[in-house]
């Protein structure tokens, strides 16, 4: 059985009401009537011949009164909810015509109506961040379009040239080949980040008590033949914090900080791992100067400080997008700052796990 719709029932409630106020208003008049019905005439001294009244007749007005008053009632009820409810279908027309393509419209209501005007300001917030969803979901796939691209056409050309040049030797075939596996590990760097970036934005579906200075440790200590390598030192203050997390995520969050912080950072430079109780992880590194407006721009996917984008040799620009993808499935704050003598610092606060108590070991 269809539902009566919103405006049906406003009407048939307001028709209620109408009636129900007449059907009160007649038993306020009739009730008292009924102890006065029988009446004497004046001058008719017997009583009891001239005795008479007119409630029956009263009462079969005010009946007459009631039909007649409840499809009037219904009537206004329909024309007054129909006014009420024309800013709904304003709404309902403009949502309608809306599509992914023009998601800057705005949905306008008459001012009069404030509290539709409230509904249609929560709506165009909705609409807003659907755009800048949208937008940014475009902009992904371009860019994510464009990395897996251009080493894609660096093996074809390589390849093309190998093969139509007839000098072509023994020594020139391992060159080219050397090449495209470097190529091809590139290519595997990227997707295994685009898998652990699309991991972080699916959220934490359940979670563990990890210990994050013992995992902070170990990933610290994997990183240190390349901190070796690039002549980096690596500062270590890692105390007790045992945190609710997903550790699998919370691991490449880790990693992602302390690649990033050895990569983009200075031959003699340095590195500070620290964590704190309840579940804060401090992650700061030497390195170029960071213009402070620069710094949100870094956190959103294959975003580089002055580095080409053609130029993989500081990676792909997704590493602290996985940090602020991960952090934000834990509803972990993270904040970050330039440093004044240049590179970053940067905070993570994880929440503590339930039952830990602030500096227990």
């Amino acid at each position: 059985m269809t539902r009566p719709r919103l405006r049906t029932r406003l009407a048939l409630l307001h028709a209620a009401l109408v009636f129900a106020c007449g059907v009160v208003l007649l038993a306020m008049v009739g009730l008292p009537l009924l102890d006065t019905g029988h009446t004497t005439a004046v001058g008719d001294a017997g009583g009891g011949d001239g005795a008479g009244g007119n409630l029956g007749e009263v009462l079969r007005y005010c009946a007459v009164a009631l039909v007649l008053l409840a499809p009037v009632s219904a009537a206004l009820g329909w024309l007054i909810a129909g006014r009420a409810l024309r800013p709904l279908h304003l709404l309902t027309r403009s949502a309608r015509g809306l599509s992914a393509d023009d998601l800057g419209r705005r949905l306008r209501v008459p001012a009069a109506y404030q509290e539709f005007t409230e509904l249609a300001d929560t709506l165009d917030g909705l609409l807003r961040r659907l755009h800048e969803s949208f937008t940014a979901q475009r902009q992904f796939v371009a860019n994510a379009s464009h990395e897996l691209r251009t080493p894609l056409t660096v093996q074809r050309t390589l390849l093309e040239l190998t093969l139509t040049d007839p000098d072509a030797t023994a020594d020139t075939l391992r060159s080219t080949c050397q090449e495209l596996l470097v190529l091809g590990r590139q290519q595997e760097h990227l997707i295994g980040a685009l898998l652990a970036l699309a991991g972080g934005y699916q959220g934490v579906e359940h979670t563990e008590r990890v210990d994050l200075a013992d995992l902070t440790r170990r990933i610290v200590l994997d990183h240190g033949p390349s901190a070796g390598r690039r002549g980096v030192h690596v500062r270590t203050a890692l105390a007790p914090a045992v945190v609710a997390g997903d550790p699998r995520l919370a691991a490449s969050l880790v990693t992602n900080l302390v690649d990033n912080a050895l990569r983009h950072n200075v031959p003699g430079g340095t590195v500070e791992v620290s964590t704190t109780a309840p579940g804060r992880l401090t992650v700061s590194n030497t390195g170029a100067p960071v213009p402070p407006a620069e710094v949100a721009r870094l956190f959103q996917p294959f975003q580089r400080l002055g580095t080409d984008r053609t130029d993989h040799t500081d990676g792909h620009g997704l590493g602290l997008a996985i940090v602020a993808a991960i952090a934000h499935a834990h509803r972990a704050p993270l904040t970050a700052h330039p440093r004044p003598d240049g590179g970053l610092h940067i905070t993570v606060d994880f929440p503590a796990a339930p039952g830990h108590r602030s500096g227990s070991g």
